[in-house]
């Protein structure tokens, strides 16, 4: 058993090894040891391919503005492992998640000896969480995020008061399907009979699966740009503004401090599902209480400005969406600006159409690379470019960083952007040398 953090974490961090394992079947091994804790909470489940966390953060806040103690399951984790596990927006302490880890493994180190497997480090750590909101720490209501896909995910062993699905992209093909249909049929295998469904997604053949699943299972469906809707958009100067309405009522002139329209998207499938809750599940949740958490809400690395003088922003664009949605911003936000991209990514994504767009974007793109496993290297990054003009390497990213951000011009963004792995790591770097300009 474990005595201190670093045993605990290393134990956990171990189990990466047994890589993705999709399906239920270890998960409900362990929970029926555990007594089921997945029947003693009160759960959300948010799904699809952009806008779980951000989502997650504004429906959290919103809860937590109406006096309610909300667990959240988030990841990948971006400054520290135990944010991974939160209530009210605080990761657990070093001494929860060790004894977290100690009720845990016993039952890891059985289930290696059966026909099963052993489980993975995301059924651990979801295990881990079960656990803790029900039986260590009691929650009014958790909120999970779904890891990869949705019908095999570890997650799906909970029965939630409603699901969300946030987007559909093209991302982890190679596990979920190449076409907006395929992984759509993933992301709703989250949906369960009878209960509610929120969702962004705008593909026509994506949303009609996910329609044709609700009708399935019964599940009332509320699609943005149907059933509720946002208008009189607005980018403010650290966020967005824009108006709601559903068949509950209407609010005008919302205001969140996360950057980008899509965030307007993220926080309107928030707003329903808050009102969802408080229609039919006895939720006490005013207008003011979700004014005051769509504004109050934060999430690390979303399109983020880390200073204005000099002007550096980082943004976790992962995927082909992600890239997207950023250079859109760049384009409405920052025309009168040079751009200059820092960016990393892994090598098991696509990145053809994801380095086309930055090179459009940006006037200066300098690739990098990381210390993890999967990262891709400069050398794979400029390969996938064109032979434009506009394009560098940093090998190491720290001393291009220190030398960039010390150079910047008041007409110059400095942006760095990809894996969210890769900018847990440089934020803090990027930090310490805007401390010290």
């Amino acid at each position: 058993m474990f005595d201190t953090y670093e045993q605990a974490i290393d134990w956990i961090h171990a189990r990466l090894r047994l890589g993705i394992k999709p399906g239920l079947s270890r998960m409900e091994w362990m929970l029926e040891r555990l007594d089921h804790p997945e029947r003693r909470i009160k759960t959300i489940h948010i799904g699809g391919t952009n806008g779980k966390g951000s989502t997650v953060t504004f429906l959290r806040s919103i809860l937590q503005s109406a006096g309610y103690r909300v667990g959240t399951f988030t990841s990948p984790y971006f400054e520290q492992f135990n944010e991974r596990i939160s209530i009210n927006g605080q990761p657990i302490n070093d001494q929860e998640l060790i004894e977290l880890t100690n009720v845990i493994k016993p039952l890891a180190d059985e289930l290696d000896q059966t026909e099963l497997g052993g489980p993975t480090e995301f059924e651990v750590i979801t295990a881990m969480s079960l656990y803790y909101f029900a039986k260590m720490t009691p929650v009014d209501v958790a909120i999970y995020e779904v890891g990869l896909g949705g019908r095999f995910d570890s997650t799906n062993v909970i029965h939630p008061l409603l699901s969300i699905i946030t987007s559909i992209g093209l991302d982890h093909t190679a596990i979920l399907g190449d076409t907006y249909e395929e992984i759509a049929f993933e992301k709703a295998g989250i949906i369960k009979n009878g209960v509610s469904v929120i969702t962004g997604v705008k593909q026509p053949e994506a949303l009609n699966v996910i329609r044709k699943k609700a009708i399935e299972g019964k599940s009332p469906l509320y699609h943005l740009g149907d059933e509720f809707s946002t208008s009189s958009r607005e980018s403010l100067k650290r966020g967005e503004q824009f108006s709601f309405s559903s068949m509950f009522g209407q609010i005008q002139k919302l205001e969140t401090s996360m950057i980008g329209s899509h965030q307007v998207d993220n926080a309107a499938c928030a707003v329903m599902a808050s009102q969802v809750l408080a229609n039919y599940y006895s939720f006490m949740i005013d207008e003011e209480h979700i004014r005051e958490g769509l504004t109050q809400a934060y999430w690390p690395g979303r399109l983020e400005i880390l200073s204005e003088n000099p002007l550096v922003l980082i943004d976790g664009a992962h995927n082909e969406e992600g890239i997207n949605a950023l250079a859109r911003e760049i384009n409405s936000r920052y025309a009168d600006k040079k751009i200059s991209i820092l960016f990393a990514a892994l090598k098991d994504k696509k990145l053809d159409k994801m380095i086309a767009t930055l090179e459009e974007a940006a006037d200066q793109l300098t690739f990098t690379t990381f210390d993890f496993p999967r990262a891709a290297s400069v050398e794979e990054l400029m390969e996938v470019g064109s032979n434009s003009g506009n394009k560098n390497i940093a090998v190491d990213y720290r001393s291009y960083l220190d030398k960039k951000i010390n150079e910047l011009n008041k007409d110059e963004i400095l942006i760095v952007t990809g894996s969210l792995y890769f900018l847990s790591e440089a934020k803090p770097f990027i930090m310490n040398v805007l401390k010290n300009k």
